[in-house]
């Protein structure tokens, strides 16, 4: 028998130790929250993308009573950037999460954004390795209240990851 281990590299930042043009992406993504339809679950999520060629493309998470048809944020933005600029890589992606701070559905929600990252679900992750795979690296910028975390690619995500496609 043979064991071995699997580390990931993640580097754990405040939103103010973030580059410009990370802290750019992150805004986007905590943006985009407030664009999400989550009637059932009531945790909103963002993501924005950032292209080869300089394009932000956006994503929120979209839900309906029939749940298996309800949509991530990660994949909306992914499938989206392929549509409009077909063969042009994602070099990096940024995701936020909020939850809705009322309980009462006759108010009007407020979000406040979680204060540790969440990460793509399974789906999410495969759906991106797959870009990756044909494109190179995705950098992932999961963005939390308290701090922020940047692996350096999708795969990072998803080891032992199913690519022999």
């Amino acid at each position: 028998m043979k064991q071995f281990s699997i580390t990931v590299p993640i580097q754990e930042l405040d939103y103010a130790e973030l580059s410009d043009q990370d802290k750019h992406l992150v805004d986007v993504a905590k943006e985009m929250t407030s664009s999400s339809y989550a009637p059932f679950s009531r945790f909103h999520v963002g993501a924005a993308i950032l292209l080869d060629n300089g394009e932000i493309v956006r994503g929120s998470n979209q839900e309906n009573a029939a749940f298996p048809s309800s949509l991530c944020a990660e994949r909306t933005a992914c499938y989206q950037a392929s549509a409009l600029f077909p063969g042009v890589p994602m070099k990096k992606i940024a995701i936020a999460a909020a939850a809705e701070h009322s309980s009462d559905k006759s108010q009007s929600p407020g979000l406040t954004f979680q204060p540790l990252p969440i990460s793509p679900c399974g789906a999410c992750r495969q759906a991106l390795l797959e870009y990756e795979h044909l494109y190179g690296p995705i950098e992932v910028i999961l963005y939390g209240h308290s701090k922020t975390y940047i692996l350096p690619s999708v795969s990072s995500l998803l080891p032992l990851a199913f690519t022999d496609f």
